[in-house]
C-alpha cells in the first residue's frame, strides 16, 4: 500500500526479491493535474501496471467493498509506505503478520505528514528511516529495525528523500523475513523524544529575513523542491515574488533583508543572524537561473530591502 515515488522504491525491492509474492497493489485513486486536469495514476500505480499486478484504488480506506476485496486476497502481511489514508482496525488485524510501514524518520521523533522536511527545517543532522508494525495510532505502532543516515549541508529534500527511500526499501526487504521467523521482536516506542512533523503548507515557504541564516538555510533547503522558499521583491504597481532554489550562509553582517552584494558570485542578503548568499534563484514566470545570470537581465541596487511576511491577523 503506498502512492508516491517513495512507496515506489519499496515496491520494486519487494518485486525484485524471489522470496516474496506481491499479490495485489492499494494506491490513491488516480489525480487530475496538469493545465488539462487529465488524471495521472501514481508512481505506485504505474510500477504495478508494468508487473500486470491486481491495483485497488479505494476513495477511503474503510470502505467495506475494498475491506472485502482484502479480505478475498487473504494476505499474510500487508506493507505500507506513505498510502495517505489512515488506516481501520479491521485492515490492521487483518493479515497474519499485520501491517508493516516504512516511516522516514528515526521514531518517535518526526511522526506524521513532513519528516523529511521537518528534520532539515530543525537543523538536525541525522536522520533515518524506521520498518513499524502499525497500530491505530499516527505512526506509534512498535519498532522492528531502523537505519541512520546523516544530512549532509548540501541536501535539500528531494535528494533526503531520494536517499531514505532506497534505504526504507532495502531495509523493508530485509526486516520483513526476519521478523516472519520470529528473530526480531517488536519493541515499544520511547515515552520520551517524540515529536511531530505537520504537513508542511505553501506558506511556510515565505522567508522572514529576521531569521538567522542557518536558520533561513535549512527552509530553502527543506522546502525544495515543494513549495520552495520565496521572498518578495519590492516592485510597482505590485512586488515580485522570487523563489531561492539554492542559498548558503556566510558570515557578513547587515540589516535583516537588505541586498548586501549582488555580483556573479551570489546576491548576499542580510538576516537577523548573519547573512544568506543566494546562489540559484527564480522570479515569478520565469525560469531558474544562477545568480549571475538573474542579474544580467534584473540588476538589484545595494541597499534594497526585501519584504518580511506580513503578521498575521488575530
Amino acid at each position: 500500500m503506498g502512492t508516491p515515488e517513495l512507496a515506489g522504491a519499496s515496491l520494486r525491492a519487494l518485486l525484485a526479491a524471489p522470496e516474496f509474492s506481491v499479490v495485489a497493489v492499494v494506491t490513491q485513486p488516480d489525480q487530475p493535474k496538469g493545465r488539462g486536469l487529465k488524471l495521472q495514476a501514481s508512481p505506485v500505480k504505474e510500477i504495478a501496471m508494468q508487473h500486470q499486478l491486481p491495483v485497488l484504488q479505494p476513495t477511503r480506506a474503510r470502505e467495506e467493498t475494498f475491506i472485502q476485496q482484502l479480505c478475498e486476497l487473504s494476505p499474510d502481511l500487508i506493507a505500507v509506505a506513505a498510502y495517505g489514508q489512515i488506516l481501520p482496525a479491521s485492515i490492521l488485524e487483518l493479515p497474519r503478520f499485520g501491517c508493516l510501514n516504512v516511516h522516514t524518520s528515526l521514531l518517535p521523533k518526526y511522526r506524521g505528514a513532513a519528516p523529511i522536511q521537518r528534520a532539515i527545517l530543525d537543523g538536525e543532522i541525522e536522520t533515518g528511516v524506521t520498518i513499524m508494525k502499525m497500530d491505530a495510532g499516527m505512526d506509534t505502532g512498535a519498532i522492528l529495525t531502523q537505519e541512520k543516515t546523516p544530512i549532509a549541508p548540501a541536501d535539500n529534500s528531494q535528494i533526503l528523500h531520494d536517499r531514505l527511500a532506497q534505504i526504507g526499501a532495502a531495509l523493508l526487504v530485509r526486516t520483513i523475513p526476519e521478523y516472519i521467523a520470529g528473530k526480531i521482536q517488536p519493541q515499544p516506542q520511547p515515552v520520551e523524544g517524540v515529536s511531530y512533523a505537520a504537513k508542511i503548507k505553501k506558506q511556510d515557504g515565505e522567508i522572514d529575513w529576521t531569521q538567522s541564516a542557518r536558520a533561513i538555510g535549512n527552509r530553502v533547503r527543506a522546502l525544495t523542491p515543494w513549495p520552495g522558499a520565496f521572498t518578495r521583491l519590492p516592485a510597482q504597481p505590485q512586488s515580485q515574488l522570487l523563489k531561492i532554489w539554492e542559498a548558503e550562509p556566510v558570515e557578513t553582517s547587515g540589516t535583516a533583508g537588505e541586498i548586501l552584494q549582488a555580483n556573479k558570485s551570489g546576491i548576499v542578503i542580510g538576516c537577523g543572524e548573519g547573512s544568506l548568499r543566494v546562489r540559484t534563484l527564480q522570479r515569478e514566470g520565469g525560469r531558474r537561473m544562477s545568480a549571475a545570470e538573474f542579474l544580467v537581465g534584473h540588476p538589484l541596487a545595494l541597499g534594497t530591502r526585501l519584504q518580511n511576511p506580513k503578521p498575521e491577523k488575530c
